[in-house]
């Protein structure tokens, strides 16, 4: 980036254009936003042009955001150039679990010594809500469900002030994001075990400032969420399944 003079003699700073690249950034990030809560199932299948017109931008934007997401896991190409979320098999499902809890759980250990009465404060609201959706068992109870059990996580993991990790997380639940929506939703439909009760046990121990009691809690955690999914894997004939 360079510079000129202005007529008064003043340095004027050389700006480069920003319209195109600002915009696909802008579709990158919402389509991201999308997929992390859960707002598209395994399996569907997402065309460019359709994209467009709902985001009411033109093509390359789409296109190009779309590749990046292919290229970071979250999309899978398919032969007619379209590109779609990826169906749920249980290599996948296994993969996905085993990722989460390891690198979830180091945030949980880097951000127990950090962790104010506020940050436990926001925890324990978030936790109130998503108890309040649950209870009333709203038609769109996956993806309310799935944001705030994110903003639950992500402010936990904040606080463990390692942006490299927290990038790792953000790509596990941008990959596992239709896998989160399901199974709330399944879990809506049986009852029993209130949905929240292992945040609120992750909550006491790090009250408690217990390290082996707090990642108790976040395997049991993420491991309930991937096992009401693995219980409709077991229902089905084949090892691959598309949700929705």
């Amino acid at each position: 980036m360079g510079s000129d003079r202005s007529d008064d003699g003043r340095e004027e700073v050389a700006l480069s254009p920003v319209g195109r690249e600002t915009l696909q950034d802008r579709v990158y990030a919402q389509l991201r936003h999308s997929l992390i809560n859960g707002m598209f199932d395994a399996g569907d299948v997402l065309r460019i042009v359709d994209l467009a017109e709902r985001l009411q931008t033109s093509t390359m934007p789409v296109r190009e955001a779309l590749g990046r997401l292919v290229s970071e896991k979250a999309l899978e190409s398919l032969p007619n150039r379209s590109v779609r979320v990826p169906l749920i098999t249980r290599s996948r499902l296994d993969d996905l679990a085993r990722a989460r809890i390891l690198i979830e759980g180091r945030m949980v250990s880097l951000a127990l010594p950090h962790l104010t009465r506020d940050d436990l404060s926001v925890l324990k609201q978030a936790n109130l809500d998503c108890d309040a959706a649950f209870e009333e068992h709203g038609r769109d109870i996956g993806q309310v469900t799935s944001a705030l059990n994110q903003r639950f996580h992500f402010h936990l993991y904040s606080v463990g002030r390692s942006p490299v990790l927290l990038s790792i997380v953000e790509s596990l639940w941008l990959q596992s994001g239709a896998i989160i929506r399901q199974a709330a939703q399944i879990h809506d439909a049986q009852g029993g075990l209130a949905a929240t009760d292992h945040h609120w046990a992750l909550i006491a121990a790090l009250e408690a400032g217990d390290e082996a009691a707090a990642l108790q809690s976040l395997t049991n955690d993420i491991s309930r969420s991937f096992n009401l999914i693995r219980g409709r894997l077991d229902t089905q004939e084949t090892a691959e399944v598309r949700y929705g």
